[in-house]
């Protein structure tokens, strides 16, 4: 079984993740521009019992999307503020973690590239991988 550790820019929180993500993509929603200060957001699910963090403690903050309602749960040291984890309520089995917080950030492919409607005009993902204009995930009944 493959096993990656990685963690916050100061390295105060760190985790270890066992086996492959159940997904992977890149984001490119505004709110994950904004909360990566970037062109998208990287993120590989698991399972969320595969998942395992230190001791130290994590920050949390609710984000409830414009768009579809739901809510992101993002965890992120309060000594760096780096986001390491998340929880979608679109998933709820599974736990996120920041592709840019693994010690290997090459460790795990992005097949699927999500909210392309949003994405930065220079931003051409490879013809092999998932393509959708809007999100990826299950929809949420109301």
């Amino acid at each position: 079984m493959s096993i990656q550790h990685g963690g916050c820019l100061c390295g105060a929180v760190r985790y270890q993740v066992s086996g492959q993500p159940l997904r992977s993509g890149a984001c490119h929603c505004t709110y994950c521009q904004k909360r990566t200060g970037s062109a998208f957001g990287i993120g590989h699910y698991f399972d969320a019992a595969a998942v395992t963090f230190n001791d130290a403690p994590r920050s949390r903050y609710t984000h409830h999307s414009d768009e579809t309602g739901r809510a992101l749960e993002q965890e992120f040291c309060p000594r760096c503020g780096s986001v390491v984890s998340w929880l979608a309520e679109a998933l709820p089995a599974a736990r996120a973690i920041a592709g840019g917080s693994l010690d290997d950030p090459n460790a795990f492919a992005v097949r699927r590239h999500v909210w392309l409607r949003s994405a930065h005009s220079w931003v051409v993902p490879p013809a092999d991988v998932e393509q959708h204009q809007l999100g990826s995930l299950p929809a949420v009944p109301r």
